[in-house]
């Protein structure tokens, strides 16, 4: 598949707390705009991924936005892992001929707090989890990443400091980015310190945003993008991985529970790609929260383990940094879309059209989360 298919147009919808559209009229909103980046006519899309919780079914995208017949459509499973799937397996579908044309994408209602689906204890006690994790108390996404947080932390001494350098560093993407929900809300190290306590050691700072929106992207052949309006972004490698004897966002009951799903996405992704972490111009890293930053750039290989504390030191993950890092704010002060618009500011990076652009981009990589099944995508520019 290496560099045989690119994604050719890219839409996103408004960012905000709450929307007044539905969920299925932001997923619309967005592909007619990627598809319209394209240059395409949506009568030309022949394949659709999306992800397993996405509410709005396949049928009713297909109808409203007067797709052609629909010859491959699939759904890629747990959230925050499912972004760079769903764009990978849409590839991996073109390059095999199933489809010509391909749209991926993330609509999401959830910035009402009643929308969430750790909103109702109840629904969250089951299954394996009624055994092992929420009778001590770890109901939500951020208590089991608190543990795993606090683990780290003992093990290799990082500080509140280094979470700070990841929040900051966001922060500071985003108020150059006037579509990020903090565009206009700056944060200092004494805010990120003073805020109040979620999960300990996880303060209010260390968390995604709760938003509403949608994004996605265009995928066809590299030979048709090359014909199209856009700088031609290649897919040039993807991965995805599901370790063995891995427990989602509780991976506490392993040999090394600080070694998650990263690492074995990443020895694949490397493997299919021409490059390395030291060929990545710049990176979004899945930030549903902080410490999940810390723990990529070490999977992923771009510092030593126990070392990404440090590495975040002095700026490392701003623009001009080490290596910059969700240069559009991320899930922590863009939006949070499950990923997405990670997705598409990695695609922006290589067309040279982010709001933090770093110069002269070649490899763009975008992640995942961390802590659960995830993938990763190596996005490469033509030079």
């Amino acid at each position: 598949m290496k560099d045989q298919t690119a994604v050719a147009g890219i839409g996103s919808t408004d960012f905000a707390k709450s929307l007044e559209p539905s969920e299925r009229d932001l997923a619309l909103e967005a592909i007619s705009a990627a598809v319209d980046d394209a240059g395409l006519h949506p009568s030309e899309v022949d394949g659709m991924a999306c992800y397993s919780m996405e509410a709005t079914e396949e049928v009713d995208i297909a109808r409203n936005m007067g797709f052609g017949d629909v010859t491959w459509f699939s759904k890629v499973p747990y959230g925050g892992g499912a972004g760079c799937g769903v764009v990978g397996q849409a590839a991996m579908a073109v390059a095999a001929g199933q489809c010509s044309v391909a749209v991926a994408w993330r609509s999401r209602k959830r910035g009402a707090r009643s929308s969430r689906p750790w909103a109702g204890v109840s629904d969250r006690v089951s299954g394996d989890q009624q055994m092992w994790t929420r009778p001590y108390g770890l109901l939500r996404p951020v208590d089991e990443i608190a543990m795993l947080t606090r683990r780290y932390m003992h093990s290799y001494g990082a500080t509140r400091d280094h979470l700070a350098n990841v929040a900051l560093a966001a922060r500071r993407h985003a108020n150059n980015n006037p579509a990020a929900v903090m565009a206009d809300r700056t944060m200092t190290r004494e805010d990120y310190m003073d805020s109040r306590m979620i999960s300990e050691p996880l303060c209010l700072f260390d968390n995604c945003l709760e938003t509403d929106g949608a994004c996605a992207v265009v995928i066809t052949s590299a030979d048709r993008a090359r014909t199209l309006r856009n700088p031609t972004v290649l897919i040039h490698a993807w991965a995805q991985s599901l370790p063995s004897q891995h427990q989602t966002m509780t991976n506490f009951f392993c040999e090394d529970p600080l070694r998650g799903p990263a690492w074995s996405c990443a020895k694949k992704l490397w493997s299919l790609s021409d490059a390395g972490p030291a060929d990545v111009d710049v990176a979004q890293l899945y930030d549903a929260f902080s410490p999940l930053v810390l723990l990529s750039l070490e999977g992923y290989g771009f510092c030593e383990r126990g070392d990404a504390g440090e590495f975040t030191d002095d700026g490392g993950i701003e623009v001009g940094g080490r290596l910059p890092v969700n240069t559009s704010g991320g899930g922590m002060s863009e939006a949070y879309l499950h990923g997405f618009n990670l997705i598409t500011e990695a695609v922006k990076q290589v067309r040279g059209e982010s709001t933090n652009q770093v110069e002269d981009v070649e490899f763009s990589l975008c992640t995942s989360g961390e802590g659960v099944p995830t993938g990763a995508i190596l996005f490469r520019g033509e030079r």
